[in-house]
């Protein structure tokens, strides 16, 4: 069986929507579908099979306030309105199409980051609340957003911990699979003293989260290099983009050329896309 799994970013992964709109346009519906944070937030409007969905909410709210803003950290103590973003985009302003989606056969996993064991958790994407609160903790990195509590327990980002969950799907009977990664060949993530700051801030409440946020990058290069070794067996089709894009990119012909670019790439090797269900 082949899985469709999906990086974060922040607003890198609206390269990757560009691929999922391609494998829509193709009618190529994966039967897992597995991701981490604004990568498998963005991969919900996929299963939804709503095209451009995430597209036109960067085009429309980018640069409102409400969606990103420093004022929004007085609300909810976050750089992204979660009320506006979790709540009235896909209740009112674009409509998510919750029928569709949990009409999907398939399996769908959101990576989390659980804060106090610091193990990765993946929750089943179909039974999502009307909060969304899956959704939330999994964009929920440290110092961006506050920890989401979920069954009595804090959660964080899931790819602190599982950045390309590859190795979930092949635990649960996935044999090929297609990975949309949003940096390019040959990205080294470094050591970064914004994790140590936050790890500092975090152990006293959650000391196995330090650990964690000072060897994200290891954790991070390794999956990468693994996830390159499975491409090499014929086990994988990678795809990622061939030109950088800011985490949080304000250009939004930027971010829309991104989205063309993923569309356009997914387009030139959907053969070999369609032959992972071979």
């Amino acid at each position: 069986m082949p899985s469709l799994i999906l990086e974060g970013g922040t607003l890198r992964p609206i390269f990757s929507s560009g691929v999922m709109d391609a494998l829509l346009d193709h009618d190529v519906m994966f039967p897992y579908c597995i991701g981490v944070s604004a990568g498998i937030s963005n991969g919900v409007s996929y299963i939804s099979r709503q095209k451009r969905r995430n597209l036109e909410i960067l085009e429309k709210y980018r640069h409102d306030p409400r969606y990103i803003g420093y004022r929004n950290f007085l609300r909810n103590r976050s750089l992204f309105g979660l009320d506006f973003v979790f709540g009235e985009i896909p209740k009112s302003l674009i409509p998510f199409d919750m029928k569709t989606y949990q009409s999907y056969k398939g399996q769908v996993l959101v990576g989390v980051t659980n804060a106090h064991t610091g193990l990765p958790e993946y929750m089943d994407g179909l039974k999502m609340d009307e909060k969304w609160t899956m959704l939330r903790a999994t964009c929920a990195l440290p110092m961006f957003f506050p920890a989401i509590e979920m069954n009595g327990y804090k959660y964080y980002d899931g790819g602190l911990t599982d950045p390309i969950p590859v190795r979930k799907a092949i635990a649960d009977g996935n044999d090929k699979h297609l990975i949309v990664l949003t940096q390019p060949k040959g990205y080294i993530k470094e050591f970064s003293k914004q994790n140590a700051r936050a790890g500092k801030l975090l152990k006293r409440k959650y000391p196995k989260l330090e650990e964690i946020l000072l060897t994200r990058h290891e954790k991070y290069n390794e999956t990468v290099s693994f996830c390159e070794q499975l491409e090499s067996e014929g086990k994988a089709v990678i795809i990622r983009p061939e030109r950088p894009l800011r985490s949080f990119e304000k250009d939004i012909n930027i971010l829309k050329d991104s989205c063309q670019h993923g569309y356009d790439l997914a387009m030139t090797r959907m053969p070999e896309i369609q032959g992972l269900f071979g």
